[in-house]
């Protein structure tokens, strides 16, 4: 593909993974609002069919961390061919975590509903729906992201790819996710700071996603290109 069609499947794929991830959150999230173990599993076999969905939504969100490691990569290769190949792959570390982490989310669902000889003993079911509760998983396919976003946002700012301010905000959002999301994955942080830390990056991504379908992906520098 041209410099141009990847700017604008990158653009167009941002917008589709927000409006993915973000659906996919609030489905999962009505289907497990409830208060201990065994009212978020009835929550979720009360909501089955949402949840279904939410695996649907996070699944096609798997798919476009793929496209834009792909994409991205081929626009800011020319800058720094290392750095983007560790970007690409952090970002298909991304999308694979999170297609693993949809085991979870099926062990949920099967638990909630299991019925007959199928279901498990009250007792193992509060064991088992406790853990898989508990369980960790977007976290880390979250950590991934973040560390990609930083590389190729860090890119996008050093070749003058897309706007300074538009490259900073990213860098910065970026870094800031880095820091927090281990620290969150091993209870170190916790509080509304875990949720408000996507807000840069969401603006990131939208101000970004609109200037690759409007503008596209501008070359480095030759200087740069010759170094």
């Amino acid at each position: 593909m041209t410099r141009r069609t990847n700017a604008r499947v990158a653009g167009f794929t941002f917008f589709i993974y927000i409006a993915v991830a973000l659906g996919g959150m609030i489905l999962s999230n009505t289907a497990t609002s409830g208060e201990g173990t065994a009212s978020k599993l009835a929550g979720i076999a009360q909501h089955a069919a949402d949840l279904r969905v939410a695996m649907i939504l996070e699944l096609l969100g798997c798919f476009c961390a793929l496209v834009l490691a792909v994409t991205l990569y081929a626009i800011t290769r020319d800058e720094d061919p290392d750095i983007a190949l560790l970007a690409m792959a952090s970002r298909v570390a991304e999308g694979i975590t999170g297609a693993v982490s949809l085991q979870r989310m099926a062990g949920r669902l099967w638990l909630a509903t299991a019925a007959g000889a199928d279901a498990p003993d009250p007792a193992a079911t509060s064991a088992l729906g406790a853990f898989l509760l508990k369980l960790p998983g977007t976290d880390i396919g979250a950590t991934f992201f973040a560390v990609g976003s930083t590389l190729f946002a860090y890119l996008l700012l050093r070749g003058r790819i897309v706007p300074v301010a538009l490259g900073w905000l990213g860098v910065l959002a970026s870094i800031l996710a880095v820091v927090i999301l281990p620290l969150a994955l091993v209870g170190l942080l916790r509080g509304p700071i875990t949720e408000l830390m996507w807000l840069p990056l969401l603006v990131f991504e939208v101000w970004l996603g609109l200037w690759l379908i409007i503008k596209g992906a501008a070359m480095p520098p030759p200087r740069r290109q010759a170094a």
